[in-house]
């Protein structure tokens, strides 16, 4: 069986976002002074084989937190779905 693996990568509360920050400014320089608080992440996409919807899980978690995630600083959130 083919699942759909969605990794949502943040960095946690309190660390600062330069990236997020520069685009803030942006926003604001452009009139949108309304926009605040703005923080940047990255949507990971991928497939994975397996029958067992728990041992994907399992993987999944297990490389989210060791190759694409540095839980030091970051948040992430797993998704596991079945593949069309």
């Amino acid at each position: 069986m083919r699942w759909k693996i969605e990794v949502k990568v943040n960095l946690k509360e309190g660390i600062l976002d330069p990236q997020g920050s520069t685009i803030e400014k942006s926003l604001h320089s452009l009139g949108y002074k309304d926009i605040s608080k703005v923080r940047v992440g990255k949507d990971i996409t991928f497939f994975m084989e397996g029958e067992n919807r728990e041992d994907v899980v399992k993987r999944a978690e297990e490389t989210a937190g060791r190759i694409l995630a540095n839980p030091v600083i970051e948040d992430y959130k797993v998704e596991v779905k079945k593949a069309n």
